[in-house]
């Protein structure tokens, strides 16, 4: 109870380290979670292949879930929803903490507020190392959205609630209502299924995927998709879109999705977290066509509780519970980190059972 292991990142190249730890005291209206799985990121490759700056050392690592092992002696035991908590309970949380009185968090952006603290990272410093899921136990501070989960949502789902599907749940409120629309996603990764099953589970009248990867678009027909266009051919991209995502970062995509667009409609971007040439837009053709574009990074508190209600909700209804196509002890973090850089899949798993399963 008062040892944690961490799997330490010291930057692109350098072997990750894993170094046992005193547990910290909690301080003011923190918890300490054991985490039990981990999935790995896009951001996180990208700060373990050098495409992305985290100051170092850092326990990398943000979609975790867990269960609660202790309170601070101030910590009211109970959730962001006001449900009762107790050591033992199945818990996820925003991968941030913020100030609720900031002004960004009173605009309804609180991931963008001043003094933001990232889970996963963030420098480990002396008596605060416990932030990333890549260890056995993780620290949620005052500011954090927790939330109580079913245990009946399989772990390797869980875990991606709080990054992927979040970030979802925003770019669908962004978009409004998708009931009985027309929807074209491009980019058929974690971030554009969840979106593509979120549109379908709320009415669009068709779903369509591009993407550059035949495997991932016919996957993509697993949650809710209609029809896939392959975007390395040159044939005809649909057309009278309402609403367009784009989850690739990809530019060219996201060109062709405001091509795609009808008069009057809306394109949200969420997929271009990382530098790459700027957009071409023809502007007359925006102000002609009366499209708008909207934008959107990480997630707000409203959008991550619609997050964990459609994963409770509906973590049956399409195969999310395939998305991790491999899974690693927390030894082999930097194993798991290489293949998941190599094999590209949707979602690379660290689960934290399998450590004590093994004896190890």
């Amino acid at each position: 109870m008062n040892q944690a292991q961490i799997s330490v990142f010291h930057g692109a190249g350098q072997p990750i380290e894993m170094l046992q730890i005193e547990i910290p005291e909690l301080k003011r209206d923190e918890i300490l979670v054991r985490n039990l799985y981990t999935t790995i990121c896009g951001s996180d490759l990208h700060t373990f292949c050098g495409l992305r700056s985290e100051k170092v050392p850092t326990v990398l690592g943000h979609e975790i879930v867990g269960e609660i092992v202790a309170f601070s002696e101030t910590h009211g035991k109970f959730d962001h929803l006001g449900n009762p908590l107790k050591i033992g309970d199945r818990v996820t949380w925003s991968i941030f903490a913020s100030d609720a009185s900031s002004l960004m968090s009173m605009f309804g952006m609180p991931q963008k507020a001043s003094g933001l603290f990232k889970y996963g990272h963030t420098q480990i410093t002396d008596g605060d190392a416990l932030h990333g899921g890549l260890a056995t136990h993780c620290v949620i501070k005052n500011g954090t959205a927790i939330i109580k989960l079913s245990e009946k949502i399989p772990l390797k789902v869980a875990a991606t609630i709080n990054c992927s599907i979040a970030t979802v749940a925003g770019a669908l409120r962004l978009a409004g209502n998708v009931n009985n629309k027309r929807v074209f996603i491009t980019g058929s990764g974690l971030l554009g299924i969840v979106c593509a099953a979120m549109c379908r589970s709320n009415g669009a009248a068709s779903v369509l995927m591009g993407d550059i990867n035949p495997e991932r678009l016919k996957k993509s027909l697993d949650f809710g998709v209609d029809a896939t266009y392959l975007l390395t051919d040159q044939h005809e991209l649909p057309a009278a879109i309402d609403i367009a995502f784009d989850m690739s970062g990809s530019t060219d995509a996201m060109e062709q999705g405001l091509a795609s667009l009808g008069v009057g409609n809306t394109a949200v971007w969420i997929g271009a977290v990382f530098k790459s040439r700027p957009v071409q837009i023809d502007a007359e053709q925006i102000v002609r066509r009366i499209i708008s574009i909207k934008g959107l990074h990480n997630y707000n508190y409203e959008d991550f509780v619609a997050a964990v209600d459609f994963i409770t909700a509906h973590h049956e209804t399409y195969p999310f519970d395939s998305i991790v196509s491999k899974e690693f002890d927390l030894e082999n973090s930097e194993v798991a980190m290489k293949y998941a850089v190599e094999k590209k899949p949707f979602r690379v798993g660290i689960n934290m059972e399998k450590n004590e399963s093994d004896g190890k």
